[in-house]
């Protein structure tokens, strides 16, 4: 096994992201309760136990909620820049906190895991990729736009969770005032399905899995996001992650990498 990984929750009411291999796993962000993660974790047949670590975004609540509880039962090491700890309001055990600076890579048994900056409304948003034995996953979720940092590090990976928060017609013509509608498509917002779209099929069509994640629930439905990807001819596994409910577990292998790994080369980063 090289990489297997699974969404544990992704919306705003939680977002909870798990990624393993043969000996190590690790989770980004932990946005839902301990125990309910324990039992998500138990129905895919996963182990505690075997979490190493838990890396940190940014400091919204839809990211830490479940995290002071998790790390104090289980000891697991916190990953979290200075200034996200001091505006998170997250109490944990001095030994249990972790810093980490953007591109420099920390490594958990043989998974490497790379913050990136990235721009969301936080104090100092990062977002991550994994990688072991050459496989690649990203989360890419809360970006404002895809910035240089996103396209280059979204084109590395072989599979990736990437937002599409909001189709921009439900947004326009939807119930939220004008100030929270501007806040969300704004530069330091989330990303809408046209622009997950326009950064997958530019830079991602070379993928073996790619998982919508962080749907509105006002804004979005999987049935407007995937008509849309729909449209795309290529061979990714494209599947939208619930804000309800656990994934599947989902696995790289080399047969599922290798038929794509040339179409690397020839992949053109613009900014959009």
């Amino acid at each position: 096994m090289a990489l297997s990984f699974a969404s544990l929750n992704s919306g705003s009411n939680g977002n909870c992201y798990y990624l393993e291999n043969e000996h190590d796993a690790i989770l980004v962000d932990a946005g839902i309760s301990c125990r309910e993660t324990e039992k998500r974790m138990e129905r895919l047949g996963l182990a505690m136990k075997k979490i190493r670590a838990i890396f940190v975004s940014h400091e919204h609540a839809d990211h830490i909620r479940g995290i002071r509880v998790l790390a104090k039962k289980y000891s697991l090491p916190v990953y979290i820049t200075d200034l996200t700890l001091n505006r998170s309001g997250l109490s944990l055990d001095s030994d249990l906190i972790k810093t980490f600076s953007a591109h420099q890579s920390v490594n958990i048994g043989d998974l490497v895991i790379t913050p990136f900056p990235k721009f969301h409304d936080a104090s100092e948003p990062h977002s991550f990729t994994i990688k072991c034995k050459g496989f690649t996953v990203g989360v890419f979720t809360d970006i404002g736009f895809p910035c240089e940092h996103v396209i280059r590090y979204f084109g590395e990976c072989d599979a990736a969770f990437l937002e599409a928060n909001y189709d921009e017609d439900l947004l326009e013509n939807g119930r939220y005032p004008y100030h929270l509608k501007a806040r969300i498509r704004g530069i330091n917002g989330h990303l809408s399905n046209k622009q997950a779209f326009e950064l997958f099929s530019g830079n991602g069509t070379h993928m073996s899995h790619l998982l919508l994640s962080h749907l509105s629930r006002d804004n979005n439905s999987p049935r407007i996001v995937m008509d849309l990807f729909n449209q795309i001819k290529c061979n990714t596994k494209i599947t939208v992650a619930s804000r309800d409910q656990e994934s599947e577990i989902y696995h790289i292998t080399g047969s599922d990498v290798s038929a794509r790994r040339s179409n690397l080369e020839t992949i053109q980063f613009s900014l959009f």
